[in-house]
């Protein structure tokens, strides 16, 4: 089973998440360990291959917890954010711009040991 990183702050975020909220995102992170792909994951385009994202709503929101199954043997989760737009737009840019950030530090240091 693959182990799950928590990359910048992201755990203390999804930690201040509502409490059904916090289960769902166990529990698909905990499919991607497996190996599997849970029913809130989906793959987030335009970051590359392996990157994924879980999204969960409940009456607060809706809450985002980006991850990478691609990066070495382990499970990185590289995000996480309660999505602010009630509109269908998708994943705002600064958003985007952090993530990809966060991804290529990460993989900077992974090759650099």
């Amino acid at each position: 089973m693959k182990k799950v990183n928590w990359v910048a702050n992201s755990r203390a975020i999804v930690s201040g998440f509502p409490s059904a909220v916090r289960d769902q995102i166990g529990f698909d992170l905990y499919q991607a360990q497996l190996g599997t792909i849970g029913r809130c994951s989906k793959p987030m385009r335009g970051l590359g291959g392996g990157v994924m994202e879980i999204a969960v709503s409940d009456a607060a929101g809706t809450f985002r917890t980006v991850y990478t199954v691609s990066i070495g043997d382990a499970i990185y989760v590289i995000d996480a954010f309660q999505k602010k737009s009630k509109t269908g737009i998708a994943t705002p840019r600064l958003d985007i711009e952090r993530i990809r950030q966060r991804l290529k530090r990460l993989r900077e240091e992974l090759e650099n040991g």
